[in-house]
């Protein structure tokens, strides 16, 4: 089968897209004809060796998929990690525990460019958070992917979000559920929050510390750039948490539980991605490229383009 795959860590240039084996499911996986595969910027951190991984030699790079088994389109999140191969092939061998039904009807394109920062907000919001309803919520940077999924996630479990944002993005984050939309250059973005989730990448914890009720949870769910300057008094004086965690680390039966409400959301026509640009699998050294520099939506590649 044809694959994207890596030989050595490195840059988006070691990867080279050839042929290699197609692999053999053992009596717990299932074997996958792959239609979509999601680039993200972990997996430039994986091919790089920023992300310490164990990392099996030749490597198929990705982590989301959406496929087919039988005629039936299925997809996971959780592949390319951990001595998983990735899903950038023809073929890709999925256990079956880390695997869903895609819902009828749902183009495999959109779901793959939603499923993984979409899974990032369930485990941000419902197992770390543990966000409860009318609680206030506070999203920075929302109209980025894990921003959307996270106002709309906050919305629907009744927290009340404010997000900021850009001006031109307010209508459409009004539009998936926030009640409050702010100018992200504004000074004053309010205070009394029960929840903060920064997704701009600038991680200001002594400000955001500042903004949190007694006992508020701040999550972080991106910090590879990033240097805290830490809020002791605020935190230690407020009783806050600080929650760290990344998707890579999340347990089957957590992935599982987020494919629960992701499948739903689906179903119902949400989880709608911003943007999506689509390339073949001979251009995966360049969507590497593109979402390190932080293209604005998504980047699919379609292996049997």
């Amino acid at each position: 089968m044809r694959a994207a795959y890596l030989t050595e860590l490195g840059g988006p240039e070691v990867i080279r897209v050839g042929e290699l084996p197609q692999p053999r499911p053992g009596p717990t996986d299932v074997l996958v004809r792959v239609e979509a595969v999601g680039v993200n910027m972990v997996d430039t951190f994986i091919r790089s060796g920023a992300y310490r991984t164990p990392i099996p030699m030749p490597f198929i790079v990705g982590r989301d998929m959406v496929g087919t088994v039988d005629g039936q389109r299925v997809w996971t999140n959780s592949l390319g990690h951990a001595g998983r191969q990735g899903p950038t092939a023809e073929y890709a061998v999925v256990p079956a525990e880390r695997l869903y039904p895609l819902p009828a009807g749902v183009d495999p394109v959109d779901a793959v460019a939603v499923v993984h920062p979409a899974a990032t907000a369930w485990l941000a919001l419902v197992r770390h958070a543990r966000v409860r309803p009318a609680e206030r919520l506070l999203v920075e940077g929302a109209a980025g992917n894990v921003g959307r999924a996270l106002v709309e996630l906050g919305a629907q479990l009744g927290a009340y979000v404010v997000a900021t944002a850009n001006p031109a993005d307010h209508d459409e984050l009004r539009r998936l559920g926030a009640a409050e939309v702010i100018d992200y250059r504004a000074p004053d973005i309010g205070d009394e929050y029960h929840v903060a989730v920064d997704c701009s990448g600038r991680n200001e914890l002594a400000r955001t510390a500042e903004l949190m009720t007694l006992g508020g949870r701040i999550v972080l769910v991106a910090g590879m750039a990033s240097t805290l300057s830490v809020a002791a008094r605020a935190i230690y004086l407020r009783d806050l948490s600080v929650l760290g965690f990344v998707i890579s680390n999340a347990t089957a039966a957590d992935l599982a539980s987020a494919a629960g409400w992701i499948n739903d959301r689906l179903a119902r026509g949400g989880l709608r991605p911003r943007a999506v640009r689509t390339v073949g699998l001979a251009e995966t050294a360049e969507a590497h490229r593109m979402v390190a520099d932080r293209v604005r939506g998504r980047v699919v590649i379609q292996p049997w383009r």
